[in-house]
Order: C-alpha cells, then structure tokens, then sequence
C-alpha cells in the first residue's frame, strides 16, 4: 500500500473536522476527494503531509508514520496553496530551490521544465519578477509544477484547478493523468470542480464534516450517485 489513514481523528476546539476509522491507499491510485467547503479535505490532506498533528490514529506513508519520520518526504510531491512557495524568489531560482532539496541537478531541472512549456505558456520563466508579483492563476502553475518535476511516487493536490484558465485546467488534467500512467504515480487530488475531478479518478471518496460518506471506485453509477448527493444537499 501507498498510503494508510488509521483511526485519525482531527478536532478544532468543539468542531470534529475529521474522523476517519480506515482508509487505505494503493500504489498507482488516482484518488479524487470531493466535498462541500468545511468537509476536511484540505484538513485531511495536511495531515497526510504532517503539517497538522491528528488528535488520536496515524498516517502512513509507504509504512512510515508521517508523524515520527521524514523518510517519505523524498517521495512525495504537494501543492496545497499559494502560502507555500517562496515568493521573494523568481520562478527560476524556486524551481532550481525545490530541484536541489531534491538531489536533482541543474540540468535535470532544465530538462524537467521542459516538459512543462505549454502549460507554462511563455508566462512562467524569463519575467524577470518575483513569484510575489505573479497572478494567482500563475502562481498555482508554479507551484504545481514544483510539486511534479521531482517525479514523486506520491503527488497531493488541493484545488489544482484554481485559478486556471479553461486551456490550463485540460492541460494540468492531460499532466496528471500522464504521471499517472507512465510512471504509476500514486495521485490525490481535491476539488470542488467535480466533473474534473471523477473524469480522471479512478477513486472518489465523498467527504462531509470530516467523515467519509462514500468510497467508490469511478463509474457513471458513482458519478450519478454523487451528482444525486450534491444536488439533494443544494435543495435542503
């Protein structure tokens, strides 16, 4: 398995945000969390990532609890928000920060990047600027693209299709779906686009007040069955 979420448990004063007995994850998953806002997804992926301590449980990651280890940090790439890139840095000099945390050299950055040109659209490098003074909609192409150039066997995106143009949002859906399948990349992604979101799931998993309501493997059944419960709550 990839990834294990074990009794985790996730309070914020009187608030449950997460209460999720067991949910295991396994290699070459492309897993699309869905959910209203306040659900727990970006909740959920923090703790995945360690960025939030879980109240009781543990997350594993490859069979290292996240919590006691920073061995799994070298196989895994995530975005969650703009709060993370290091904005008095051009893109140029993040990408090469993030490539060297990663033990890649200068050349494989580049060669990298590459890879990226047409999502970048000519708006990434060369500007001259820092990442601070970047659209949002550009500064979420750089810090996906940081996430994915160190090829991680797991990637974590929350809300990839912010900010984006309609081009850009096929093209970062056309992206993670090739990681996906050449390179059996282990891939997490939430959004409140949901037609994007179950077209390249092979796994949606339903959240609502922290607790998984559904857990399906993708089909026009499960698609129905979510559009069913996202239009019932909409008239409640």
């Amino acid at each position: 398995m990839e990834l294990q979420i074990k009794d985790v448990t996730k309070r914020f004063g009187d608030k449950i945000a997460l209460d999720i007995p067991e949910l295991t994850i396994e290699k070459g998953t492309l897993l699309g969390l869905v959910g209203n806002n306040g659900a727990g997804k970006t909740t959920l992926f923090r703790l995945i990532l360690d960025l939030l301590k879980a109240d009781s449980g543990y997350v594993l990651s490859k069979g290292v609890d996240v919590s006691k280890s920073e061995d799994w940090k070298a196989c895994t790439g995530s975005f969650i928000d703009n709060r993370f890139l290091i904005d008095f840095l051009t893109p140029e000099e993040y990408f090469s920060f993030v490539g060297e945390t990663y033990g890649l050299a200068k050349e494989d950055i580049t060669v990298r990047l590459s890879a990226f040109g047409r999502f970048m659209n000519e708006e990434i490098l060369g500007q001259k600027k820092y990442i601070r003074n970047f659209s949002a909609g550009n500064k979420q192409k750089i810090g996906i693209i940081a996430a994915m150039i160190i090829q991680p066997e797991v990637l974590i995106l929350d809300e990839p299709f912010n900010f984006l143009d309609p081009s850009s949002q096929i093209e970062i859906r056309n992206m993670i779906l090739k990681m996906n399948k050449e390179r059996q990349t282990t891939v997490l992604i939430s959004s409140h686009n949901l037609n994007y979101t179950t077209d390249i799931s092979t796994r949606v998993v339903l959240l609502e007040k922290g607790i998984i309501l559904k857990d399906m493997n993708n089909s026009p059944e499960a698609i129905a069955a979510l559009n069913d419960y996202f239009i019932q709550k909409a008239n409640d």
